[in-house]
């Protein structure tokens, strides 16, 4: 079967999430750049970059996606049990590019599409105050969880989260969203679902909601 995917040229403009692809679902469009300019345009109207190693640059707005809130967000006792036991510290962007190497490092083959070039745009916009990352230290300073995403306001896009040791990517995600809902954050955007998200995530958006949500902070 032959796909067609309008090309993305020297503009920032989009096709309409509304064409996206039933199958595979929300594949909208192909090539581009991954410029700081573009990424935030992609992801103020609901599209993401996602491809592999070898592939064009590929953008998907999927029909629906994985959402929570992080002000419901309630740790298990096991965990808490946990963190009273072992003692760690928590940071907020101070190793985003470790944190990012380590999720495509980590994660392996599920991480395919945390390639260089993405690596490369999101240190990118790290630099430039959109993208964070949170930081999970043990007692002998040694990085052992965390996760990174872009901020849009009220709305956090979670791109991946890593774990090096027990529980040190649930340690990240309950400081991130204890940070994010203090700060006035109203959304974690997983984008799609999988694995990890799938223990935490209660709810899945229309493709509608989410970009008219986006498109509101």
């Amino acid at each position: 079967m032959t796909i067609y995917l309008p090309p993305l040229d020297e503009t920032l403009e989009f096709p309409n999430v509304e064409t996206a692809l039933p199958e595979p679902d929300g594949l909208l469009a192909i090539g581009g750049d991954l410029s700081t300019a573009r990424l935030l345009a992609a992801y103020r109207k609901g599209i993401f970059p996602w491809f592999g190693e070898e592939d064009p640059y590929l953008w998907w707005s999927p029909s629906e996606r994985a959402v929570f809130w992080p002000n419901t967000y309630r740790p298990s006792r096991s965990l808490k049990k946990f963190c009273r036991k072992y003692r760690f510290q928590v940071t907020v962007n101070t190793a985003f590019r470790q944190v990012i190497e380590q999720c495509a490092t980590i994660r392996g083959p599920e991480a395919v599409w945390i390639t260089q070039d993405m690596q490369h745009a999101y240190n990118e916009l790290h630099q430039a105050g959109h993208a964070h990352s949170i930081e999970v230290w043990n007692g002998d300073n040694e990085l052992v969880g965390g996760l990174y995403g872009l901020s849009l306001g009220q709305v956090f896009c979670g791109e991946s989260m890593f774990s090096a040791s027990v529980n040190g990517s649930k340690i990240a995600l309950w400081a991130f969203c204890e940070h994010f809902s203090i700060n006035g954050g109203r959304i974690i955007d997983c984008q799609m679902m999988n694995p990890t998200w799938s223990h935490w995530v209660p709810a899945y958006f229309p493709a509608g909601i989410c970009t008219q949500t986006l498109s509101n902070v």
